[in-house]
């Protein structure tokens, strides 16, 4: 497989389900999570998610349901989707929740920087009124990318 960069993401057999995942999303908020996107393609379970959230999982990379080269390659097409959507990133800290101390919660075995970056980074949407439009282009996209 290709690396996905800025130029090609949009090829990318997964494309059109993290498209697909960021549509669902948005029709009930304004922020694109990667978790939010695992979930919708239904490659992360909420009770996993609760499990990490409270300490009783060590990373969040052992309860996704792929391999670690498909995670990372769906966090690059996220990325860039949301950088050409206008999208703004945001990056945002996980706590542990329930008693004890708040620790920060891990998303990969080794806490390598740029992964936990990625994880974390939320994408805010931009007003409604542009969104459908950016959003109807995107859809186009992903056709024209599967067809």
């Amino acid at each position: 497989m290709r690396r996905v960069t800025s130029n090609n993401y949009n090829k990318d057999k997964y494309f059109p389900r993290v498209v697909q995942a960021v549509t669902a999303i948005l029709k009930t908020g304004d922020v694109v999570t990667p978790i939010d996107v695992f979930v919708g393609m239904g490659l992360l379970a909420k009770e996993d998610i609760e499990a990490w959230r409270m300490g009783r999982v060590p990373y969040l990379e052992k309860v996704i349901r792929c391999n670690l080269e498909k995670a990372s390659r769906i966090l690059r097409i996220l990325k860039n989707h949301a950088e050409r959507a206008g999208m703004k990133p945001s990056q945002t800290d996980y706590r542990k929740w329930g008693k004890g101390p708040k620790l920060k919660l891990r998303f990969s075995k080794y806490s390598v920087p740029a992964l936990e970056e990625a994880y974390s980074r939320h994408f805010i949407c931009p007003p409604r009124k542009k969104r459908s439009q950016e959003e109807a282009g995107a859809m186009e996209a992903a056709g024209a990318a599967s067809g």
